[in-house]
């Protein structure tokens, strides 16, 4: 007796240490670790008739879909902050163009993700997050400048995922979203930069 509560108390424990390991997954990490369950391109038919959910994910699209939508989440966070901290006419009118730009190309993401059997992450990734935290702890002139240095960087990494997707993508509708997306990339760069130059 005493050696079967000796194993179920370890058992409990196990399992316990494997749902706090799965739960302290970034939702990037979680997104993209369903879409590779999801990745049926490479499976035989007879496979494919087995998995939940089988609609073919292809990983390159899924890819970049999880690092669209996290980037996207991330201006939409920094915008709203931007919008309400800045001390900066133009960076507070730019958080506004953030959070209204993103949230309509996320929402549109959305919809093509779920179209194709894609799953998003749920929150943004523990890296974004922290980029985030750093800025808001920020005021005054410090925060204009780092605020508007992110934007500049974010922005120039956006539209390299973006150029890649519009030339490369195997999925004609990712590659219409990537493409109908980067005139607003290339505007909201050059608006970015327009505002740095202008910072004493």
């Amino acid at each position: 007796m005493k050696k079967i509560t000796t194993l179920l108390l370890v058992s409990i424990m196990a399992l316990t240490q494997a749902c706090n390991n799965s739960s302290d997954k970034d939702s990037v990490d979680k997104a993209n670790d369903i879409n590779d369950k999801k990745d049926t391109t490479s499976m035989s038919d007879s496979k494919k008739d087995t998995v939940a959910n089988a609609m073919s994910v292809n990983d390159d699209v899924a890819t970049f879909a999880v690092k669209a939508a996290n980037g996207g989440m991330m201006e939409v966070a920094l915008g709203k902050i931007a919008a309400q901290k800045a001390g900066n006419k133009k960076i507070k009118d730019f958080g506004e163009m953030m959070v209204k730009d993103h949230s309509k190309a996320n929402d549109e993401l959305k919809q093509l993700a779920a179209d194709k059997n894609i799953t998003l992450p749920a929150a943004i990734s523990d890296d974004n997050q922290k980029h985030i935290d750093d800025l808001n702890k920020e005021s005054g002139k410090d925060f204009d400048k780092d605020y508007i240095d992110m934007m500049v960087k974010d922005h120039k990494d956006d539209i390299d995922l973006f150029e890649d997707a519009a030339k490369n993508s195997k999925d004609s509708a990712f590659k219409s979203f990537a493409v109908k997306t980067l005139p607003t990339l290339y505007k909201h760069l050059g608006a970015a930069k327009a505002i740095q130059k202008s910072m004493p």
